[in-house]
Parts: structure tokens; sequence; C-alpha cells
């Protein structure tokens, strides 16, 4: 069965959203690798609609480079799209909007013929999937820094307690530490 993975830049006091705005002085080679590594393992890609509508605005536009493997794989990867207001066909290379139910969607996708499916972006998504015992693995890239403001937490207040499985631990020479979690076995 295919794992469905995800990762987010996280902030000291809980910020996953807008990271160009908070991370950016902290992102390094070793944060780079993994998520190089992270994406060479991954052939299906989810998101949701305030995503797809941010990226697909920019991503097709962005020239492939060698130093851009993100931007060849975003736009060559097969996109499955969560949304109630979208409507296909999307314009974004293979790009598809999800018909039906999210879960049911995910476990069809997760019997499929394939490798890793990652959630690209798309917060609501993340925690969705974690709190439906769907995810299989969840990498918190931890930067060190207070982002402050508004920007919204991956969790909320009122979620039900989930309890996660600590896989991986590993400290980059910028402080950044990238915490890899997978559901509790109990």
């Amino acid at each position: 069965m295919r794992k469905v993975v995800a990762g987010l830049f996280h902030s000291l006091d809980g910020a996953v959203e807008s990271p160009d705005r908070w991370q950016f002085d902290s992102f390094d080679d070793e944060v780079g690798e993994r998520m190089n590594r992270t994406i060479g393992s991954i052939d299906d890609a989810l998101m949701g609609r305030v995503t797809y509508k941010e990226w697909s605005g920019y991503w097709p536009h962005s020239a492939p480079a060698e130093d851009n493997s993100f931007a060849d794989f975003i736009n060559a990867v097969p996109k499955h799209v969560a949304s109630t207001t979208l409507t296909g066909p999307l314009e974004w290379q293979n790009s598809t909007v999800i018909e039906g139910e999210l879960h049911d969607y995910v476990r069809g996708l997760k019997e499929s013929q394939g490798r890793d499916i990652g959630v690209q972006g798309s917060i609501g998504i993340v925690r969705d999937l974690v709190l439906a015992g769907l995810l299989d693995e969840l990498t918190l890239i931890t930067h060190p820094v207070v982002a402050g403001g508004s920007y919204r937490r991956l969790f909320q207040p009122g979620d039900p307690t989930t309890r996660l499985a600590l896989a991986d631990a590993t400290t980059t020479s910028a402080g950044n530490v990238l915490l890899t979690y997978h559901p509790h076995p109990g």
C-alpha cells in the first residue's frame, strides 16, 4: 500500500502558513537535500483549492533549472485537487479535481500502484488527514524563529487528542529541526 506523506515548514510558535515570510534566512542545504529526497519518492500530489490557485499562477511559469528541482517536480507530477468550488478541466498540466469525498479518494490512491502520495502545502488537508488517520508520515521542519503575527497553525483549539510516534529527528547546521512522525501504533 502506498504512503501519504506531508512536510511543512514550522516556526517555534507553531506557524505553518506563509513560510516565505519567516523561514528564508534559516533555509539551508540540509533542508534542501531532504526536500529533494522527499519529492524524489512522490509520484502523485494532493493539494487543496487555495494552494492550487496560488501555485498554478506561479509554478507553470517558473523556468526549470538545476537549482529548482521543485519546479520540475510540481509541474510534471499528477496533481489531485480537493475543492468543492473548482470544476475541471483545470488549466495547470496534470491537474484533476477530486470527485467525491476526500477520505475515500485518498484511500483509493493509497490502494493504487505507485510510490508515495505527497500533500503539497494545503494546511487544512494535512490537518484533516492526520486527524482521520490517513497520513502515514508528517515532517515538520521547525525553523529557529518565532513568526509572530496571525499565521495559521496546523492544529486548532478543539481538535481531538491524536497521538503520533516520532520516527526521526535531525538538526541541521542552521539550527532547523526536522521531526518526522508516523501514526501512533496504539
